[in-house]
């Protein structure tokens, strides 16, 4: 019986929604370039690749515009207008473009083109919401929260210690959730009191850590017999997900008295927005923070006017 070898495809092809194969699009080699510059030269991170990858490609499949080349200022009007028809917030509305921008001018910087057919096109302003922010006390029942709360069946002896020891640092050092879950054990110094994060453009920072953070963390380590490695483990002692870090915070949620849902990220407010009630200085929040731009930070100040206005409206006779 003739044997029959079978061949793999150098351009694999993929099933679309009618269950017929269609070949994949092969990959923009300006495009590409374009990502290496930005992850060999600007040490952007994984994120941001992706979805400056899937920002290019998106407008590509909209526009018809026969190449990068040949797009023109109303190329880009019409893929605004379609998005912003498609109600997208103006925040992703703006990375979108971010991306073509960026790209635009890497071409003009290598001389692929003489001008940025991007550089007119008018973006809509971001919206100003404040952000959401928990009081001290909701924050003290949050965090007070997994050592009252009994713990699964399947969860390790140590997971409440774990999930003690994530949202006291979340509170204690305003970490992004990547900056977070990323943690190693060597990041966390107890005799200086501080956790060394590697940021947005890799850029590292020290932060300060305070007393009960670092008390939650060596309970946790203690219980968890952890000496080296990643820092927080899932229940297969592999690092945790981002997504693990979410669900330990919706846990814990039904058994406090905060009526809105929190994320990692309104602990990070939370953090900013009690440092600046409490009297820091807005450029050591900052620093603190990781930003780049002190106009980023700016918006916390205004949280702290809108809670101050509150406060005197409930307790001034005059009001």
């Amino acid at each position: 019986m003739p044997v029959t070898t079978v061949t793999k495809s150098k351009n694999p092809s993929k099933r679309d929604a009618s269950g017929l194969t269609t070949p994949r699009r092969a990959r923009d080699p300006l495009v590409e370039e374009f990502l290496r510059f930005l992850e060999v030269e600007r040490n952007s991170s994984p994120r941001t690749l992706r979805i400056y990858r899937d920002a290019l490609r998106d407008f590509r499949e909209e526009s018809k515009a026969p190449s990068w080349r040949q797009c023109q200022p109303d190329h880009f009007r019409d893929h605004l207008f379609a998005l912003m028809k498609r109600k997208q917030a103006r925040s992703y509305v703006r990375l979108q473009f971010a991306a073509l921008r960026s790209f635009y001018r890497f071409l003009v910087l290598r001389n692929r083109l003489t001008k940025d057919p991007v550089r007119g096109v008018q973006l809509p302003k971001l919206e100003k919401k404040l952000p959401l922010v928990l009081t001290q006390k909701q924050m003290t029942d949050l965090l007070a929260a997994p050592l009252h709360v009994p713990k699964g069946k399947s969860a390790p002896v140590w997971m409440p210690q774990r999930d003690a020891a994530i949202m006291e640092l979340f509170y204690s050092s305003g970490l992004r959730l990547a900056e977070l879950g990323s943690l190693n054990v060597s990041h966390v110094d107890i005799y200086t009191e501080s956790v060394r994060v590697l940021g947005k453009g890799r850029k590292e920072r020290v932060c300060p850590v305070g007393a009960p953070a670092l008390e939650a963390i060596s309970r946790y380590r203690a219980a968890a017999n952890i000496h080296s490695g990643p820092l927080f483990l899932n229940k297969g002692r592999r690092r945790i997900s981002s997504r693990s870090i979410w669900l330990v915070l919706k846990r814990y949620l039904p058994h406090t008295s905060i009526p809105i849902a929190v994320s990692p990220h309104k602990l990070r407010h939370s953090f900013a927005t009690h440092l600046l009630d409490n009297g820091a200085d807005l450029r050591s929040v900052q620093s603190l923070l990781g930003h780049a731009s002190l106009s980023t930070t700016q918006i916390y100040t205004h949280v702290t006017t809108e809670r101050m206005k509150r406060a005197y409206a409930e307790a001034h006779p005059r009001a």
